[in-house]
Protein backbone atom coordinates (compact mmCIF):
# COMPACT_ATOMS: atom_id res chain seq x y z
CA UNK A 1 0.00 0.00 0.00
CA UNK A 2 3.03 2.81 0.72
CA UNK A 3 4.31 1.79 -2.21
CA UNK A 4 1.21 2.59 -4.03
CA UNK A 5 0.64 5.42 -2.10
CA UNK A 6 4.21 6.60 -3.28
CA UNK A 7 4.35 6.02 -6.54
CA UNK A 8 0.82 7.23 -7.00
CA UNK A 9 1.29 10.86 -5.53
CA UNK A 10 5.01 11.57 -6.99
CA UNK A 11 3.25 10.34 -10.59
CA UNK A 12 0.74 12.88 -9.96
CA UNK A 13 2.51 15.98 -9.13
CA UNK A 14 4.99 15.23 -11.99
CA UNK A 15 2.65 14.33 -14.77
CA UNK A 16 0.61 17.74 -13.40
CA UNK A 17 3.44 19.68 -13.26
CA UNK A 18 3.90 18.49 -17.45
CA UNK A 19 0.99 19.99 -17.81
CA UNK A 20 0.77 23.03 -16.22
CA UNK A 21 4.27 24.17 -16.77
CA UNK A 22 5.09 22.19 -19.88
CA UNK A 23 2.07 22.01 -21.79
CA UNK A 24 0.23 25.38 -20.31
CA UNK A 25 3.12 27.94 -19.04
CA UNK A 26 5.82 27.27 -21.14
CA UNK A 27 4.12 26.03 -24.79
CA UNK A 28 0.73 27.89 -24.54
CA UNK A 29 1.92 31.54 -23.22
CA UNK A 30 5.65 30.90 -23.30
CA UNK A 31 5.89 32.40 -20.20
CA UNK A 32 9.07 31.81 -19.70
CA UNK A 33 12.25 30.50 -21.43
CA UNK A 34 14.30 27.62 -20.57
CA UNK A 35 16.73 24.68 -22.65
CA UNK A 36 15.19 22.31 -25.26
CA UNK A 37 15.98 19.45 -22.70
CA UNK A 38 13.96 20.89 -20.21
CA UNK A 39 11.23 21.81 -22.12
CA UNK A 40 11.22 18.07 -23.33
CA UNK A 41 11.19 17.09 -19.98
CA UNK A 42 7.78 18.66 -19.29
CA UNK A 43 6.36 18.31 -21.70
CA UNK A 44 6.92 14.77 -21.86
CA UNK A 45 5.92 14.21 -18.27
CA UNK A 46 2.11 16.14 -19.71
CA UNK A 47 2.20 13.73 -22.49
CA UNK A 48 2.57 10.18 -20.64
CA UNK A 49 -0.48 11.90 -18.47
CA UNK A 50 -2.76 10.89 -21.84
CA UNK A 51 -3.14 14.63 -22.77
CA UNK A 52 -2.38 14.22 -26.79
CA UNK A 53 -0.31 16.24 -29.03
CA UNK A 54 1.04 19.38 -27.55
CA UNK A 55 0.46 20.69 -30.89
CA UNK A 56 -3.18 19.87 -30.76
CA UNK A 57 -3.61 20.91 -27.03
CA UNK A 58 -1.76 24.40 -27.62
CA UNK A 59 -4.05 25.12 -30.71
CA UNK A 60 -7.11 24.37 -29.12
CA UNK A 61 -6.19 26.46 -26.23
CA UNK A 62 -5.10 29.57 -27.63
CA UNK A 63 -7.97 28.99 -29.50
CA UNK A 64 -9.76 29.11 -25.88
CA UNK A 65 -8.44 32.41 -25.28
CA UNK A 66 -9.08 33.94 -28.18
CA UNK A 67 -12.52 33.35 -28.20
CA UNK A 68 -13.34 32.68 -25.03
CA UNK A 69 -16.88 32.06 -23.87
CA UNK A 70 -18.09 32.57 -27.16
CA UNK A 71 -19.89 29.82 -30.15
CA UNK A 72 -15.87 29.83 -31.26
CA UNK A 73 -14.67 28.79 -28.13
CA UNK A 74 -13.89 24.80 -28.32
CA UNK A 75 -14.82 24.45 -24.56
CA UNK A 76 -17.37 26.99 -22.65
CA UNK A 77 -19.86 25.29 -20.59
CA UNK A 78 -22.12 28.38 -22.07
CA UNK A 79 -23.33 26.07 -24.61
CA UNK A 80 -23.12 23.12 -23.15
CA UNK A 81 -21.89 20.86 -20.05
CA UNK A 82 -21.15 17.91 -21.90
CA UNK A 83 -19.66 19.90 -24.78
CA UNK A 84 -17.21 21.79 -22.45
CA UNK A 85 -16.39 18.52 -20.87
CA UNK A 86 -15.59 16.37 -23.28
CA UNK A 87 -17.65 16.87 -26.25
CA UNK A 88 -15.50 18.81 -27.97
CA UNK A 89 -12.87 16.16 -28.58
CA UNK A 90 -14.95 14.38 -30.85
CA UNK A 91 -13.85 16.05 -33.89
CA UNK A 92 -12.04 14.31 -36.61
CA UNK A 93 -9.74 17.38 -37.40
CA UNK A 94 -9.78 20.71 -36.33
CA UNK A 95 -12.66 23.71 -36.54
CA UNK A 96 -12.00 26.30 -39.13
CA UNK A 97 -11.52 28.64 -36.05
CA UNK A 98 -8.16 26.80 -35.02
CA UNK A 99 -5.48 26.22 -37.44
CA UNK A 100 -1.70 24.97 -36.21
CA UNK A 101 -0.26 26.75 -39.09
CA UNK A 102 -1.27 30.31 -37.51
CA UNK A 103 -1.95 29.01 -34.07
CA UNK A 104 1.36 27.53 -33.01
CA UNK A 105 3.44 28.23 -36.05
CA UNK A 106 6.53 28.37 -32.97
CA UNK A 107 6.06 24.78 -32.61
CA UNK A 108 5.41 22.98 -35.95
CA UNK A 109 8.53 22.86 -37.12
CA UNK A 110 9.59 20.54 -33.87
CA UNK A 111 10.22 16.90 -34.90
CA UNK A 112 9.52 15.77 -32.35
CA UNK A 113 5.89 17.73 -31.77
CA UNK A 114 5.64 16.82 -35.38
CA UNK A 115 5.03 13.29 -35.11
CA UNK A 116 3.05 13.49 -32.21
CA UNK A 117 0.79 15.55 -34.42
CA UNK A 118 0.03 12.99 -36.65
CA UNK A 119 -0.95 15.26 -39.44
CA UNK A 120 -3.43 16.93 -37.59
CA UNK A 121 -6.08 13.98 -37.46
CA UNK A 122 -7.11 14.15 -33.89
CA UNK A 123 -8.26 10.42 -33.18
CA UNK A 124 -4.86 9.30 -35.08
CA UNK A 125 -3.09 11.60 -32.56
CA UNK A 126 -5.19 10.47 -29.48
CA UNK A 127 -4.35 6.63 -30.17
CA UNK A 128 -0.97 7.10 -30.59
CA UNK A 129 -0.88 8.99 -27.31
CA UNK A 130 -2.72 6.08 -25.57
CA UNK A 131 -0.23 3.61 -27.16
CA UNK A 132 2.83 5.48 -25.60
CA UNK A 133 1.29 6.06 -22.42
CA UNK A 134 0.33 2.43 -21.78
CA UNK A 135 3.73 1.56 -23.25
CA UNK A 136 5.80 3.80 -20.80
CA UNK A 137 3.31 1.88 -17.97
CA UNK A 138 4.24 -1.80 -19.94
CA UNK A 139 7.81 -1.13 -18.96
CA UNK A 140 7.20 0.25 -15.47
CA UNK A 141 4.97 -3.63 -15.07
CA UNK A 142 8.35 -5.50 -16.16
CA UNK A 143 11.22 -4.03 -14.48
CA UNK A 144 9.29 -3.11 -11.09
CA UNK A 145 6.18 -4.86 -10.77
CA UNK A 146 2.04 -4.42 -10.81
CA UNK A 147 1.93 -2.22 -8.03
CA UNK A 148 4.32 0.82 -9.60
CA UNK A 149 2.88 0.35 -12.67
CA UNK A 150 -0.82 0.36 -11.51
CA UNK A 151 0.25 3.75 -9.50
CA UNK A 152 1.61 5.24 -12.47
CA UNK A 153 -1.50 4.60 -14.82
CA UNK A 154 -3.88 5.79 -12.18
CA UNK A 155 -2.30 8.64 -11.34
CA UNK A 156 -1.72 9.64 -15.66
CA UNK A 157 -5.61 9.27 -16.14
CA UNK A 158 -5.75 11.17 -12.71
CA UNK A 159 -3.89 14.41 -14.62
CA UNK A 160 -6.05 13.84 -17.36
CA UNK A 161 -9.53 14.69 -15.81
CA UNK A 162 -8.26 18.24 -13.95
CA UNK A 163 -8.32 19.91 -17.45
CA UNK A 164 -11.44 18.53 -18.40
CA UNK A 165 -12.66 19.34 -15.08
CA UNK A 166 -11.10 22.61 -15.00
CA UNK A 167 -12.64 23.77 -18.52
CA UNK A 168 -16.12 23.59 -16.65
CA UNK A 169 -15.74 24.16 -12.96
CA UNK A 170 -13.74 27.60 -13.61
CA UNK A 171 -16.26 28.65 -16.32
CA UNK A 172 -19.21 28.55 -14.13
CA UNK A 173 -19.71 31.95 -11.90
CA UNK A 174 -21.31 30.82 -9.65
CA UNK A 175 -18.62 28.14 -8.39
CA UNK A 176 -16.03 30.72 -7.62
CA UNK A 177 -14.88 34.19 -7.22
CA UNK A 178 -12.97 37.01 -9.34
CA UNK A 179 -10.05 38.92 -8.45
CA UNK A 180 -10.65 41.29 -11.59
CA UNK A 181 -13.60 42.22 -13.34
CA UNK A 182 -13.75 40.27 -16.61
CA UNK A 183 -16.49 39.64 -19.17
CA UNK A 184 -15.89 36.27 -19.46
CA UNK A 185 -16.75 33.67 -16.85
CA UNK A 186 -13.47 32.92 -15.61
CA UNK A 187 -13.55 32.18 -12.01
CA UNK A 188 -11.29 31.38 -9.55
CA UNK A 189 -11.75 27.64 -7.35
CA UNK A 190 -9.67 26.87 -4.59
CA UNK A 191 -10.08 23.27 -4.89
CA UNK A 192 -9.14 23.45 -7.95
CA UNK A 193 -6.14 25.67 -7.74
CA UNK A 194 -4.81 22.76 -5.20
CA UNK A 195 -5.57 19.64 -7.55
CA UNK A 196 -3.76 21.49 -10.42
CA UNK A 197 -1.28 22.80 -9.26
CA UNK A 198 -2.36 26.65 -9.64
CA UNK A 199 -4.06 26.31 -12.37
CA UNK A 200 -7.45 26.45 -11.01
CA UNK A 201 -6.84 30.42 -10.22
CA UNK A 202 -8.64 31.10 -13.42
CA UNK A 203 -10.09 34.80 -13.65
CA UNK A 204 -6.36 35.66 -12.69
CA UNK A 205 -4.80 33.90 -15.65
CA UNK A 206 -7.49 34.85 -17.88
CA UNK A 207 -6.59 38.23 -17.28
CA UNK A 208 -2.84 37.50 -17.53
CA UNK A 209 -2.37 34.68 -20.07
CA UNK A 210 1.25 35.22 -20.09
CA UNK A 211 2.29 35.33 -16.67
CA UNK A 212 4.03 32.85 -15.16
CA UNK A 213 2.58 33.23 -11.79
CA UNK A 214 -1.14 32.99 -11.23
CA UNK A 215 -1.65 33.02 -7.45
CA UNK A 216 -2.05 36.50 -6.81
CA UNK A 217 -3.12 36.43 -2.72
CA UNK A 218 -1.91 34.97 -0.37
CA UNK A 219 -3.80 32.01 -0.05
CA UNK A 220 -4.00 31.49 -3.86
CA UNK A 221 -1.61 28.55 -3.34
CA UNK A 222 0.31 28.19 -6.95
CA UNK A 223 2.76 25.37 -7.21
CA UNK A 224 3.82 25.39 -10.48
CA UNK A 225 4.99 29.48 -9.75
CA UNK A 226 7.27 27.55 -6.85
CA UNK A 227 8.60 25.16 -9.04
CA UNK A 228 9.13 27.30 -12.19
CA UNK A 229 10.88 29.91 -9.44
CA UNK A 230 13.27 26.68 -8.03
CA UNK A 231 13.98 26.63 -11.80
CA UNK A 232 15.05 30.33 -12.65
CA UNK A 233 17.15 29.83 -9.17
CA UNK A 234 18.70 26.60 -10.97
CA UNK A 235 19.73 28.52 -14.29
CA UNK A 236 16.96 26.07 -15.66
CA UNK A 237 14.26 29.04 -16.33
CA UNK A 238 15.37 32.36 -17.92
CA UNK A 239 13.18 35.38 -19.31
CA UNK A 240 10.23 34.57 -16.47
CA UNK A 241 7.40 36.95 -17.16
CA UNK A 242 5.22 38.14 -14.03
CA UNK A 243 2.36 39.93 -14.30
CA UNK A 244 1.91 42.80 -11.08
CA UNK A 245 -1.12 43.45 -9.20
CA UNK A 246 -1.32 47.03 -11.64
CA UNK A 247 -0.51 45.28 -14.37
CA UNK A 248 -3.52 42.63 -14.44
CA UNK A 249 -5.68 45.53 -13.52
CA UNK A 250 -5.32 47.41 -16.51
CA UNK A 251 -5.50 44.44 -18.76
CA UNK A 252 -8.69 43.64 -17.10
CA UNK A 253 -9.88 46.98 -17.64
CA UNK A 254 -8.53 46.79 -21.35
CA UNK A 255 -10.21 43.56 -22.10
CA UNK A 256 -13.22 44.61 -20.88
CA UNK A 257 -13.28 47.96 -22.61
CA UNK A 258 -12.89 45.91 -25.96
CA UNK A 259 -16.54 43.91 -25.16
CA UNK A 260 -18.55 46.70 -25.08
CA UNK A 261 -18.92 46.91 -28.90
CA UNK A 262 -19.99 42.84 -28.55
CA UNK A 263 -23.60 42.51 -29.49
CA UNK A 264 -23.58 40.65 -25.59
CA UNK A 265 -22.64 43.81 -23.26
CA UNK A 266 -21.38 43.05 -19.93
CA UNK A 267 -23.22 44.50 -17.27
CA UNK A 268 -22.74 45.60 -13.55
CA UNK A 269 -24.29 45.20 -10.19
CA UNK A 270 -23.81 45.08 -6.25
CA UNK A 271 -23.49 41.94 -4.71
CA UNK A 272 -24.23 42.05 -0.75
CA UNK A 273 -22.97 45.79 -0.68
CA UNK A 274 -19.36 44.44 -1.91
CA UNK A 275 -17.61 45.46 -4.49
CA UNK A 276 -18.67 45.36 -8.35
CA UNK A 277 -18.37 42.59 -10.39
CA UNK A 278 -19.38 41.53 -13.90
CA UNK A 279 -21.01 38.98 -15.67
CA UNK A 280 -22.77 38.75 -18.52
CA UNK A 281 -26.11 37.54 -19.76
CA UNK A 282 -26.69 33.82 -21.36
CA UNK A 283 -28.51 35.48 -24.55
CA UNK A 284 -27.25 32.66 -26.69
CA UNK A 285 -25.75 35.49 -28.48
CA UNK A 286 -22.06 35.33 -29.45
CA UNK A 287 -19.22 38.09 -29.72
CA UNK A 288 -17.63 38.54 -32.81
CA UNK A 289 -15.37 36.27 -34.22
CA UNK A 290 -12.41 38.49 -34.22
CA UNK A 291 -12.36 39.65 -30.38
CA UNK A 292 -9.49 39.31 -28.52
CA UNK A 293 -9.16 37.66 -25.43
Amino acid sequence: MWEFMAVFVISYFVHGLGVTIGYHRLLSHRSFVCPKWVEYFWVLAGYLAFEGSPIWWITVHRAHHKYVDTILDPHSPRYGLANAHRGWMGHATYPEQMDPAKQTKDMIRDPLYNFLEQGGRWQKGHALCMAIGLTFRLVILLCFGWVPALASVLAGFAVLQIPLMLNVICHLPKLGYKNYATADDSVNVWWVGLLANGEGWHNNHHVGPGSAKTGMRPWEVDLSWLVICAMKWLGLATKVNVCTEEQLVRLAAAKYAKTQEAPVKPVLRIINGGPVEIHRKLSGTRMKSSAKS
